[in-house]
């Protein structure tokens, strides 16, 4: 059919007529009400692995829910809750570093260096202390694209970003010049969901290095959802376990070297499930069920068909809903009382996309002796005050001397706890 600029001259004419008489018709004529408003645009789309894709839209309550944006700048010191935070009777918690923006994972160097990863801010610290004990913040790295993780080894820093691994060597040499960091792997999805890394090197002298799922509730590729090991200098890299959402956080029992890992739960599906999950890995190439079976025990509504929670790897214990399970560790010191011995001290971040929040604390995993666990309680809590957060735990990790560090990227800073006299913390 051909285009109407090709219509006859004369059919133009009398279509000209016709629309000159109508507006003068229409100038004659009283004015017309106001036309109604047009309907609202269309939101625009959300962009790949958005934490929004799959809030349900007919919820009011889940459409007030949404990731909770830290301060924009560290909280002063005198500013910091710890007179707020409790802890069991015997122990204290005090103020180890602060004005450290988005604080997150924690390393030792072997002159007792204090690493600390971001995940926001692009930027890698060094904490350190004089013979006075005096302590100091250094920024060691700037510009970085989600330097999350840290791991330290033989004079060596390692440092995950999004999509790679770099290591710095006499890290703790050098700490009043910028890094200099050596790529050793960049075979690493560049997702930006669940981009952001811990890292940590196992007794086997290997570094591990976790790959999450590139969104919520995601049927993805075999890069993807997934904790892989490699040499130190980046080669060898094999994958040793897969289903794995997304875990921040891991360590290995001191008895027995296996693995256990916390892995965060899907979003959208309710308030109340699934939960985060502690898991272990028994040998390798175990399945955690991920996108397939949630917590162990719910075959997932999107991807489940067909699938049975059999199939894969139960978790050894549930976190809480929506409890963002990150950092833990075996407590291995003689500081704390016996009890707390090859014990997992957890922290929770929080949760966000849940009305009534939970998490926002530290947890003791106290563990039968065949590795399963025996119970779950709080060590550290107060985080959390008329379900608004006063502060977000985000990893753990002991000192040489056997006390224990905790980092808050909500205020930018570090605690100290430590098992004595009682400074701070209230009992409980």
């Amino acid at each position: 059919m051909k285009s109407d600029i090709f219509a006859p001259r004369s059919l133009w004419l009398a279509g000209a007529f016709l629309g000159a008489l109508t507006v003068n018709a229409a100038a004659q004529q009283p004015a017309a009400s106001p036309a109604p408003s047009a309907a609202p645009a269309a939101a625009a789309p959300l962009p790949p692995g958005s934490p929004l894709i799959g809030r349900p839209a007919d919820s009011e309550a889940a459409a007030k829910l949404a990731p909770i944006a830290p301060p924009p700048i560290p909280a002063a010191a005198d500013k910091l809750p710890t007179a707020k935070l409790k802890v069991p009777a015997g122990f204290n918690i005090e103020v180890f570093a602060s004005g450290i923006a988005n604080a997150r994972s924690l390393a030792e160097g072997d002159k007792g260096t204090i690493f600390v990863g971001s995940r926001l801010v692009g930027k890698v610290y060094a904490i350190t202390t004089d013979k006075d004990g005096k302590r100091t913040v250094k920024t060691i790295a700037s510009d970085l694209h989600r330097p999350n993780g840290v791991a330290f080894k033989n004079g060596t820093l390692y440092i995950a970003e999004l999509s790679k691994i770099s290591k710095v060597e006499k890290a703790e040499d050098n700490l009043d010049s910028p890094a200099k960091l050596v790529t050793i792997f960049d075979k690493l999805p560049k997702d930006e969901a669940h981009g952001w890394k811990f890292i940590a090197i196992g007794p086997d002298n290997k570094l591990y290095v976790p790959v999450g799922q590139p969104g919520n509730n995601v049927l993805h590729d075999n890069d993807h959802g997934l904790i892989r090991r490699m040499n130190l200098d980046g080669s060898g890299d094999e994958v040793i376990a897969r289903g794995v959402r997304n875990t921040v956080g891991f360590d290995w029992n001191p008895e027995n070297k296996q693995l256990y890992f916390t892995d965060n739960g899907r979003d959208w599906m309710s308030e109340d499930v699934p939960e985060d999950e502690l898991n272990r890995i028994t040998k390798v190439g175990e399945h955690f069920g991920a996108p397939y079976c949630l917590q162990g025990n719910i075959v997932d509504p999107e991807f489940g068909w067909g699938k049975s929670c059999s199939e894969f790897t139960a978790p050894v214990a549930l976190l809480g809903p929506h409890s963002a399970a990150l950092g833990m560790r075996f407590y291995t010191g003689k500081m704390f009382p016996t009890a707390y011995k090859n014990q997992i001290i957890l922290a929770r971040h929080g949760s966000w996309n849940r009305s009534k929040k939970v998490g926002g604390d530290v947890l003791l995993v106290t563990l039968n002796k065949d590795g399963t666990v025996k119970k779950t309680e709080p060590f550290i809590t107060g985080f959390l005050e008329d379900n608004k957060y006063i502060g977000r735990p985000v990893d753990v990790m002991q000192m040489k001397d056997g006390s224990l560090l905790v980092s808050d990227d909500w205020n930018g800073a570090v605690y100290r706890v430590t098992y004595g006299k009682q400074k701070v913390a209230d009992k409980r």
